[in-house]
């Protein structure tokens, strides 16, 4: 399953209905598993892609039952297995009105699913549901399509829901790929500050690099890539330990508590403002507390000239 994770406007859906045959690119190719679908000379129609799409609003037949509505894609195929494996059997014989949101989702994703597609597009899928519901039905959605080894394209703009069910994510920005990687690579060494900021929180600082050390705001620290000069330090919120410090460099201006976790907002005497994630379980530090900071990680810095990588 790969992620196309970007901002309202980046390309992430007109990439998909380019995919899907939905759009005619201006140039490029596309393939899959070696058979050219859209070239100079090739434009293969999307019904003969063996593609399946499921749309942002389902798009289901509202004069059809979910059985009728899954044999559609299905093309003759039996479609009996996968109203057992998505947990729709009980409401096989109900129009789409009288289903509820998540219940719609798992139809649309069966419809797709039925004609036994190459690739499986997904177009933020989970975008209509209310949260709670939208955890549950995307773990069922992720165990399902893992089951059937189908290849998936997710787009989202929820950057926690692209690192969590994605094999490997793509970060795009106007129209381009800033960076493609497995999540744990995305989040733990960007390409730049940029995708780093876009793909969970971040603190970046200026700082001075010589070798493997960075001298910044918060001392001198352990950088992962070895350069020299003027540098932006990255840092996420974890990775900053603060504690209460009469005379420390900082002041508590927020605190945001989410239960498993807090966001605590320092402004430094410098005037330079930090995030620093803590357990939630951690004691209380309250508004106008001066802390002390520390980092606790090698850190990830990028040359002050850096622009945004793409592929």
């Amino acid at each position: 399953m790969t992620a196309l994770l970007g901002p309202s406007g980046c390309g992430k859906t007109t990439t998909l209905r380019m995919l899907a045959g939905l759009e005619r690119p201006d140039a490029g190719s596309i393939s899959i598993n070696e058979r050219v679908l859209n070239d100079d000379t090739t434009f293969v129609k999307p019904e003969h892609r063996r593609i399946g799409l499921v749309f942002q609003d389902y798009a289901l037949f509202p004069h059809l039952t979910v059985a009728q509505n899954i044999a559609y894609g299905a093309k003759g195929e039996d479609t009996g297995g996968l109203l057992a494996e998505l947990d729709l059997e009980a409401c096989a014989a109900r129009l789409p009105h009288e289903l509820s949101g998540g219940q719609q989702q798992r139809v649309a994703l069966a419809r797709a699913m039925a004609g036994r597609p190459d690739v499986l597009l997904l177009d933020e899928p989970f975008s209509n549901l209310d949260t709670q519901l939208r955890h549950r039905v995307r773990e069922q959605m992720a165990a399902q399509l893992r089951a059937s080894g189908i290849t998936t394209v997710l787009v989202t703009h929820d950057q926690a829901e692209a690192l969590h069910l994605a094999d490997e994510v793509a970060v795009m920005f106007d129209g381009r790929v800033a960076q493609l990687a497995a999540p744990r690579i995305l989040y733990d060494q960007p390409v730049s500050t940029r995708v780093g900021s876009f793909v969970g929180e971040a603190n970046v600082l200026p700082g001075t690099q010589s070798g493997f050390e960075v001298t910044c705001e918060l001392g001198t620290l352990r950088a992962a890539v070895q350069r020299s000069g003027p540098v932006q330090v990255f840092l996420r919120p974890e990775a900053l330990i603060v504690r209460p410090k009469k005379d420390g460099a900082g002041t508590v201006t927020q605190t945001d508590y989410f239960g498993h976790d807090q966001m605590v907002h320092i402004k430094m005497d410098s005037g330079t403002e930090l995030r620093c994630s803590m357990p939630g379980a951690f004691p209380d530090i309250f508004r106008q507390h001066r802390v002390a900071i520390r980092v606790s990680r090698i850190v990830q810095t990028y040359p002050v000239s850096e622009t945004s990588s793409s592929l």
